[in-house]
């Protein structure tokens, strides 16, 4: 298995946001306030903002580190670039810029690209965020010609692009784990062909199924997980670049064109609409809370059936952790983290709902807020795919210890009226009769298999010969027929329709 580093790249998230205490840590103390007249010295020797034309002096140190996003924003350079790429060559293609500013811009961006792979690149925190820190470097490189690169784009565009590139890779790769999951279950099911084990509801036994029905199931709840990403991928593939700050541009580009170059479907047709949208993001979120759920309710499933009071599954040393305390402890902690950090996933979710509820049209600067939520979300989900595929291929389950426990809870009493429902007793008369032949049984501490076919015949005389057929797990299983059910038939189709679909061999 990959390291879930690997998996997440191109877009690791190795770098560490700073905390809003770190920024308060550089705000002035009441002493501080007395020296206002050497502050305003210092901060006049600072890089003037590409922004800055109309400003007389420079923000505070206070507000720079409160505002700044590149600590985390500068994950996204490489689309930043991408599509800064593309606007260029849009612009010389429309006769905004020339061809040669175009290739040098082209070249120096390029070479930027390179710098920030090798780790050469200087980020600067008073460039605020990873367009200006770029810009102004190309600026540095190039001169003039980087100065036309903003040509007909604002950094609210810019960002929105960027941030969509991001999250339709960020995307795939979940997918790519999603599926890697989805082959753990199944190869895990077909080491288990034949295994009966309890089914639950309400967490009471209920009836019989065959394990590879119950993992089954996970894998068709991941399957759903990934048409929603699927869907969410098509809506979220739509170009903002050119809507520029809210209004669009009077100047002659071509949006269809950036639009193609970078892959998406089409430009955003309407501009405030282009800058303002954050549904793509709520829709990513969305669907990895719901996935963070049901990898939760895996891990829930799995700590049970490790416990002692169950015994069914013994996870291998290599995905278990022991105590500090009591020696004999072997914990499979790796699941109850898959548990716990579901509330991260959906925590991320409910910060970008909060933030979004009581926006106005179109960008306000609230929106910066979007990013950090969205990478600690889709950083959170690939690592509990990747645990839970690692764990499923690591855990052995205890067949005798599970046969042991089968006979517990009268599993068979529902087949036992189906029994009775194919000789035309209707339904609630048999469930009836089922639970005077469980209320005997419990009163004898035996089976409804263990019961004499007088003892049956003394509830009710419908009984035959042929209700034996019926009893025990085993008897059970085989009489479950219908579409989707856990019948052996049925269970057998279904793992032959994964297997083809997921190309297991």
């Amino acid at each position: 298995m990959h390291s879930s580093t690997a998996l997440f790249s191109p877009f690791s998230l190795s770098s560490t946001p700073q905390t809003l205490s770190r920024a308060f840590s550089h705000a002035p103390k009441p002493k501080q306030l007395r020296m206002e007249p050497l502050r305003a010295a210092s901060q006049s020797n600072k890089e003037a903002k590409l922004w800055g034309g109309r400003f007389e002096e420079s923000v505070t140190e206070a507000v720079e580190t409160f505002t700044e996003s590149i600590s985390f924003d500068k994950l996204l350079s490489k689309y930043d670039i991408m599509g800064s790429i593309a606007h260029a060559q849009m612009l010389a293609h429309q006769s905004l810029i020339s061809v040669k500013e175009k290739d040098e811009i082209v070249k120096g961006l390029e070479d930027i690209e390179r710098r920030i792979a090798n780790g050469e690149f200087q980020w600067r925190t008073d460039r605020e965020d990873v367009h200006m820190n770029i810009e102004a470097a190309l600026i540095e490189m190039i001169g003039e010609p980087a100065k036309k690169l903003h040509t007909a784009r604002s950094r609210n565009d810019q960002v929105l692009t960027d941030f969509r590139l991001w999250c339709r890779d960020a995307i795939d790769g979940i997918i790519g784990s999603m599926k890697r999951l989805q082959v753990s279950m199944v190869t895990l099911a077909l080491k288990n062909e034949g295994l009966i084990v309890p089914g639950y509801t309400h967490l009471q036994r209920a009836q019989p199924v065959l394990l590879q029905h119950l993992l089954l199931a996970y894998v068709e709840q991941i399957d759903r997980d990934i048409g929603r990403l699927v869907d969410c991928r098509a809506r979220m593939n739509f170009c903002p670049l050119g809507a520029c700050a809210l209004a669009g541009t009077g100047l002659p580009i071509d949006r269809f064109m950036t639009s193609e170059t970078l892959g998406f479907t089409a430009p955003l047709r309407n501009s405030i609409d282009a800058v303002s949208d954050r549904d793509f993001v709520m829709e990513f979120l969305s669907a990895n809370a719901i996935t963070a759920v049901h990898l939760s309710r895996l891990g829930e499933e799995w700590v049970l059936w490790a416990s002692e009071e169950f015994g069914f599954i013994t996870p291998s040393d290599s995905v278990s952790t022991g105590s500090s305390i009591m020696p004999q402890k072997k914990n499979p902690d790796p699941m109850e983290l898959v548990r716990g950090k579901s509330a991260r996933v959906i925590g991320d979710l409910v910060t970008l709902l909060t933030l979004c509820k009581g926006l106005p049209h179109a960008y306000n600067r609230d929106l910066q807020e979007d990013k950090e939520p969205v990478f600690d979300s889709v950083k959170t989900i690939l690592g509990m795919l990747e645990v839970s595929a690692e764990f499923a291929l690591n855990i052995t389950f205890n067949r005798d210890r599970i046969q042991k426990a089968l006979p517990a809870g009268h599993l068979d009493a529902t087949t036992l009226a189906d029994y009775l429902v194919n000789k035309g007793v209707p339904f609630r008369t048999s469930h009836d009769i089922v639970g005077r032949a469980v209320a005997l049984c419990t009163s004898k501490n035996c089976q409804l298999l263990d019961l004499s076919l007088d003892e049956l015949r003394s509830i009710n005389p419908v009984f035959d010969e042929h209700v034996y057929e019926y009893l025990g797990v085993e008897n059970a299983i085989n009489k479950f027929s219908s579409y989707g059910s856990t019948g052996s038939a049925c269970v057998a189709s279904q793992l032959d329709y994964w297997t083809k679909k997921l190309e297991i061999k």
